[in-house]
């Protein structure tokens, strides 16, 4: 199989470009492929992770993946998906948010030796001449055709209509695909379903400027077996970076996977193999808990490391009771290698509170937004109200109920929002 055949049979792939064509040139060439990132925030989200686990399949095959930070285009926005035009954000702010994306990038993918390359667009954009690029790339592209393009059509259908600096993006990131073309042998892009019209354009503005075939794929859009989009929770998006999303909340977001969905994002977003996930899809109750656990500790360990995902596995254990892993599901899981027994440095996030602080007592619906376990002291006043709080396993009947020193069980205090949150308080001594 080829690196095309894995991602396809993984459930990757909704469009290509050259189909037969782009399956000769992965079979006959080493190549070099990228996908552009947007810089707009410090971290990257589980949204993200199809991309990022197409081009650690990539490298995986022998390919050498290229990822492209837009530090260029960050500063203009992508209309992609977009229904209103998003607030520009400064040079500043670009080279601090790709410092994370970097860091979270590493965690899948090997930069070391050349393996792969993170490039910036900000290199050959930022300095590019106006009247120059109009001249040599921009009559190359019929307004015609681009209003045609979805993203910009969505746009300008939209009450916020489509901005003229926004127009300019499907240039700048065809215009990246043939600089990446010239310096890298980069003759592939890959993105989201959405970015299909951008990907296009810079096939064939390749073919018009360098007279040679560059290929394309587009990724489905990934919604949970219930229609909501993958990522997305009550609480707001699940990051990969440790300090937004703690690794034991990534690990619970994975673990509370629908059991519809548990074998395709088994596929997608591990790397165990794909003999081992069809079997997953014949389990019920109990075993499908079980894959479910093996589907987060191994995704966990993906974004932060085989310890961090143990903590979590552990931290779970001791919140929910302890699970017995079969060595007949998914035997390739790192997990049947680690051992799952309890450990007493588990992951539940903790928070340190004063003797102080205590003695005074504080409103427990305020400790729960302080905490992080609602959105907002309102929000929390809900949780009490719908009998979804409680402390020590006893429920918070009062929405003016004072948590104080008298609370303590070993010096410490066990908050849970529904049945799956958890949160430790611990005393500071």
């Amino acid at each position: 199989m080829n690196v095309i055949d894995v991602l396809s049979e993984r459930g990757f792939i909704e469009n290509m470009t050259h189909e037969q064509e782009l399956h000769d040139y992965v079979n006959n060439n080493a190549i070099s492929c990228y996908i552009g990132f947007d810089p707009t925030a410090s971290s990257l989200h589980v949204g993200s992770l199809v991309p990022i686990m197409s081009l650690a399949h990539m490298q995986r095959q022998g390919h050498r993946p290229v990822a492209l930070v837009g530090g260029g285009t960050g500063l203009i926005g992508d209309p992609s998906g977009k229904t209103e035009m998003r607030k520009l954000i400064t040079k500043e702010d670009v080279e601090f948010n790709k410092i994370g994306i970097r860091k979270q990038l590493s965690n899948f993918i090997d930069f070391s030796d050349g393996k792969a390359e993170l490039a910036d667009n900000a290199d050959w954009l930022i300095g590019l001449g106006y009247i120059d690029f109009l001249r040599d790339i921009g009559r190359h592209f019929s307004v015609n055709r681009m209003i045609k393009a979805e993203s910009y059509k969505i746009r300008i259908e939209s009450d916020e209509g489509l901005n003229f600096i926004e127009f300019n993006y499907m240039l700048l990131q065809a215009y990246d695909f043939m600089k990446l073309a010239e310096s890298h042998n980069c003759l592939l892009q890959m993105g989201g379903s959405d970015q299909w019209g951008n990907i296009v354009a810079g096939v064939d503005l390749i073919r018009r400027k360098l007279s040679k075939t560059a290929y394309g794929i587009t990724f489905p859009l990934i919604t949970t077996s219930n229609g909501a989009k993958m990522g997305k929770t009550a609480s707001g998006a699940v990051w990969l970076d440790a300090e937004r999303t703690s690794p034991y909340d990534y690990y619970q977001f994975w673990v509370n996977t629908d059991d519809d969905d548990v074998a395709r994002f088994l596929a997608l977003f591990t790397f165990l193999p794909m003999e081992e996930i069809r079997e997953v899809e014949k389990l019920e109750g109990a075993d499908l808990n079980i894959a479910k656990a093996i589907l987060a500790f191994e995704t966990t360990k993906l974004c932060h490391g085989k310890e961090e995902a143990m903590k979590a596995f552990q931290g779970a254990a001791a919140m929910f009771g302890n699970k017995e892993i079969p060595k007949s599901i998914l035997p390739s899981s790192g997990l049947h290698q680690q051992g799952a027994g309890h450990s007493n440095d588990v992951a539940v996030p903790t928070s340190e509170i004063l003797k102080d602080d205590l003695q005074n007592g504080i409103p427990a619906f305020k400790l729960y937004h302080q905490v992080g376990l609602s959105q907002s002291g309102s929000a929390a006043r809900r949780l009490i109200q719908q009998g979804g709080a409680y402390l020590n396993g006893n429920r918070i009947e009062s929405v003016d109920y004072m948590i104080t020193i008298n609370q303590l069980e070993n010096d410490e205090i066990l908050l849970r929002a529904g049945k799956k949150k958890f949160h430790k308080i611990k005393l500071k001594m």
